[in-house]
């Protein structure tokens, strides 16, 4: 399976914004972004102009980095998210934010989007009481999402039982029961759900060129 192996840092310069690719890094004094932030390589610092067709790529290259997705895969929920009613730009957003990984993370059961993928991976967490491993795997509304039990002694997330509610909060589509370690899905997520710095009509017309 391909996956994005260089510097996850290098992409938040690149994007000019913080990412929160590294989890607990990113809130350090080691976070590369804090230290440079400027774009990587010879030329990072150097003013450069924009044109129409980059600052819409540039925000679909930051979107695809946020959620962890390549090129391919985006593509495919893009997609989807056309042939659904509404806005394409919030169907597509609502869709990045119902993938498993993407879950388990606003769950604060994993501090980054990238552990929370290995961790789906590792077959750490049940969906519906059925154990899934696939961190692309989208959650409907009244799925249950729980920690195995033979894996709730796992260190990371007795921490995250002990720190609930003292990070960023659980977003208004989910609820999560710390001391069950599971989450629910109450409803899809929608636009004002996501806090992120997103411009999606900038991927939209993209793709609509």
């Amino acid at each position: 399976m391909a996956k994005y192996t260089s510097a996850k840092c290098k992409l938040c310069r690149r994007e000019g914004v913080k990412l929160f690719l590294k989890g607990e890094r990113c809130f350090s004094e080691k976070c590369a972004f804090d230290r440079k932030p400027y774009g990587p390589g010879a030329q990072g610092k150097g003013r450069k102009r924009m044109s129409e067709y980059k600052i819409q790529l540039r925000e679909k290259q930051k979107v695809k980095s946020l959620y962890g997705v390549l090129e391919k895969q985006f593509r495919i929920f893009y997609n989807r998210a056309d042939k659904k009613k509404g806005a394409t730009g919030e169907n597509l957003l609502s869709l990045l934010e119902s993938r498993l990984d993407n879950v388990v993370y606003r769950l604060g059961l994993a501090s980054s989007r990238s552990q929370a993928r290995q961790l789906v991976n590792h077959k750490h967490f049940t969906v519906n009481d059925v154990v899934t491993n696939i961190p692309s795997f989208i959650v409907k509304e009244g799925d249950v999402i729980k920690v195995r039990d033979k894996s709730k002694n796992v260190t990371l997330f007795k921490n995250s039982v002990e720190t609930a509610g003292q990070g960023t909060p659980v977003p208004a589509w989910l609820e999560f029961a710390p001391e069950k370690m599971q989450g629910k899905v109450v409803r899809s997520p929608e636009r004002e759900d996501i806090t992120d710095e997103i411009k999606e009509n900038l991927i939209v017309e993209l793709y609509s060129k």
